[in-house]
């Protein structure tokens, strides 16, 4: 992926962020988000962390053709800052 396509993917992904969190939807986003700055994260960390459990939803919507998955979704942002399975194969510096 050259590096305009990750720029573009990265906006696009922080953007998602972005949405959840002034929508508020889902509210676990922000539930994640604020026990992340409780914890001691940047702000810009804590949306760098959702933002990876967005691309792995992304990914297994896209890789599996699978429907968007809610239960799955808010699982992964519970289990933060571990890292969603599928992060690997879709490389974490992609999305840097």
């Amino acid at each position: 992926m050259d590096s305009d396509a990750k720029r573009s993917l990265n906006r696009a992904i922080l953007e998602t962020v972005e949405n959840q969190l002034r929508d508020l939807d889902p509210p676990e986003t922000k539930e994640t988000f604020d026990r992340f700055l409780d914890a001691g994260y940047s702000d810009e960390e804590a949306r760098e962390l959702i933002g990876y459990v967005v691309a792995a939803e992304i990914f297994e919507i896209l890789k599996y053709m699978k429907p968007f998955d809610h239960q799955r979704f808010v699982n992964a942002l519970r289990r933060l800052p571990e890292l969603p399975l599928g992060i690997g194969e879709c490389n974490r510096a992609d999305l840097d």
